[in-house]
C-alpha cells in the first residue's frame, strides 16, 4: 500500500479522536472558606472533620439495626437504585453507536418456470451497514454526556440514601421524645386525679368552693386529652419508622426515652473548611449535570459538520448449495456516504445556543447547590453552638417549676394560698417539662441535621459506569 493510500485510510481514524466540547472548568465554591463565627457559633472544635459513616454517628445497635433494614428494604431507595441501573444501561446503549454493528443474512430460493427445469439460488452475506465515522466527536460526546448523567443519577441515589438514614434517626428520636411526653401526661393526669379527689372532699366538707373542683377537673381533662394525643403520636411515630424501614419493626429496637436516643447520636466536630461540601451527594450530582451539559455542547457543534458513513459487504452466492463456498461464489463490496445540511434556517446553530444556555443553567445550579449546602451547615452549627446552654436553662426551669408547684400545693393545703395559685403552678410545671423535652429533642435533631447537611456518610462512594 502506498503512503498516499495509507494516509487516506488513517486520516478518518485520527480525526475520530477530536472533540468539539469545551473543557469543563468548575468555578471556585461561591461560599466563604470557613464557617461563620460569633456568639452563636462558640464552643466549636477547630479540628478537621473526619469522614464518618452512619455507624460512627448513630452508635446505638438498635438504631443501626433499623438503618440496615431500611437500606435493604426501603422502597424509595429501591427506586433510586433502579434508576441508577437504567442510567448505566443507557450509557452502554449510547456507547454502542461508536462501534460498527455487524449483521449476517442468509437466503434460499427456488423458481419453477413451467416449461423447463426450475432454478435455485442460495446466498450468505455479512457486513457493516451505515457505520458513522465519529470525525468530530459527536458520538463520543453523546456517550460522555450519558456517562455523566448516570453518575448524577447515582449521586441522586446517594442523596436518597443519606436522607433515609437521617429521616430514620429523626423518627427514632421523635419516638423517644413522645415516650417522655406520654410519661409527663400520665404523671400530670395522676396528680390531677388526686387533686380532684381532695378538692371534692373539701367541697363536701364545706371547706372549698365548687369552682375549685371544676378547675381541678379542667386540669384532669387536659391531661387526659394529652394522653390520648400522645397515644396517637406514638402510633404515628411507629408507622413512620415502619415506612422508612420498609417492613415490620421490632418494638425492642425503639428507644424507651429521649435521653436514650440523644446519648446514641454523636455530636460532630465543626469548624472545618467549607470545601468539604464538595462531597455532598447533591453537589456531586449538580457537578455531573454540569459536565453532561458541557458534553452536549460538543454534540450540538458536531452536527454543524458533515456526517460520513461507511458500508461494507462480503458474502457468497450460488445457484447450488453444494457450490455456495466455492471460490467463484465469493463477492465483496465497500462504499461510503457523506451528508451535510446546507441550509436549515439556523436550526443547528440554535441547537448549539440551546446547549450553551443549558450549560450556563447547570453551572448556576451547581453554584446554588454549594451555597444551599453552606447555609444548611451554618444553620446547624448556629444551633449546635448554643444548644447546650438552652438545654441547661430548660432543665433549670423545670426544676424551679417543680419546686414551685410543690411549695404552692403545700401552701394551698395549709390554707395560705388559693387553689388558683396551685393550679397555675401545675400548669407552669407541665409547660416547663414539655419545653425541656422539646429542647432536648432539638439537641438530637441538630446533630442529625449536621450529619445530613455535611453529607457525611462514607459509604456513598461512586462506581464509574
Amino acid at each position: 500500500m502506498t503512503r498516499a493510500r495509507l494516509a487516506l485510510v488513517a486520516a478518518p481514524l485520527l480525526l475520530a479522536g477530536c472533540s468539539l466540547a469545551p473543557k469543563t472548568v468548575l468555578p471556585a465554591p461561591p461560599v466563604p472558606q470557613s464557617w461563620p463565627v460569633g456568639d452563636a457559633y462558640l464552643l466549636q472544635s477547630e479540628a478537621a472533620l473526619p469522614v464518618l459513616s452512619y455507624g460512627q454517628v448513630f452508635t446505638d445497635p438498635r438504631l443501626q439495626s433499623l438503618i440496615e433494614q431500611a437500606l435493604a428494604n426501603n422502597r424509595d431507595l429501591r427506586t433510586a437504585f433502579a434508576n441508577v441501573a437504567a442510567a448505566r444501561a443507557q450509557v452502554r446503549v449510547t456507547r454502542s453507536a461508536q462501534l460498527p454493528a455487524i449483521g449476517v443474512t442468509a437466503g434460499a430460493g427456488y423458481a419453477d418456470r413451467g416449461d423447463s427445469a426450475g432454478s435455485a439460488d442460495f446466498s450468505l452475506q455479512g457486513g457493516v451497514t451505515g457505520f458513522e465515522l465519529d470525525l468530530f466527536g459527536r458520538l463520543a460526546n453523546a456517550t460522555e454526556a450519558e456517562r455523566n448523567r448516570a453518575l448524577a443519577t447515582e449521586a441522586a441515589a446517594r442523596t436518597v440514601r443519606l436522607a433515609l438514614i437521617a429521616d430514620l434517626a429523626d423518627a427514632w428520636a421523635n419516638y423517644g421524645a413522645d415516650r417522655d411526653l406520654m410519661a409527663i401526661a400520665r404523671d400530670t393526669a395522676a396528680n390531677a386525679r388526686e387533686n380532684v379527689r381532695l378538692t371534692r372532699a373539701r367541697l363536701d366538707g364545706g371547706i372549698a368552693p365548687r369552682t375549685d373542683l371544676r378547675q381541678a377537673e379542667q386540669i384532669l381533662a387536659t391531661a387526659e386529652d394529652s394522653i390520648a394525643a400522645q397515644t396517637s403520636a406514638l402510633a404515628q411515630d411507629e408507622n413512620l419508622i415502619r415506612l422508612l424501614v420498609g417492613g415490620d419493626v421490632d418494638p425492642t429496637l425503639l428507644p424507651a426515652s429521649l435521653a436514650e436516643a440523644t446519648a446514641a447520636i454523636v455530636a460532630l466536630p465543626a469548624g472545618v473548611s467549607s470545601e468539604i461540601l464538595l462531597r455532598r451527594p447533591d453537589v456531586i450530582e449538580a457537578e455531573y449535570q454540569l459536565r453532561a451539559a458541557n458534553a452536549d455542547i460538543g454534540v450540538a457543534r458536531a452536527r454543524l459538520f458533515p456526517s460520513i458513513s461507511l458500508t461494507g459487504l462480503l458474502g457468497f452466492a450460488s445457484d447450488a448449495l453444494s457450490g455456495l463456498f466455492d471460490g467463484g461464489a465469493f463477492a465483496w463490496s465497500a462504499g461510503g456516504d457523506a451528508s451535510a445540511t446546507i441550509f436549515d434556517f439556523g436550526g443547528r446553530r440554535a441547537g448549539v445556543d440551546v446547549s450553551k444556555a443549558q450549560r450556563d443553567a447547570a453551572l448556576s445550579s451547581y453554584e446554588g447547590a454549594i451555597q444551599t449546602a453552606f447555609r444548611e451547615v451554618a444553620d446547624a452549627l448556629a444551633v449546635q453552638g448554643t444548644i447546650a446552654e438552652r438545654v441547661r436553662a430548660a432543665a433549670a426551669n423545670s426544676e424551679a417549676a417543680a419546686d414551685t408547684a410543690a411549695l404552692t400545693d403545700a401552701r394551698y393545703k395549709g390554707g395560705v394560698d388559693s387553689f388558683l395559685a396551685s393550679l397555675d403552678a401545675q400548669r407552669s410545671l407541665y409547660s416547663a417539662r414539655r419545653s425541656e423535652i422539646a429542647t432536648q429533642l432539638l439537641l438530637a435533631q441538630t446533630r442529625i441535621a449536621l450529619f445530613r447537611a455535611l453529607g457525611g456518610d462514607s459509604a456513598a462512594g461512586a462506581e464509574q459506569p
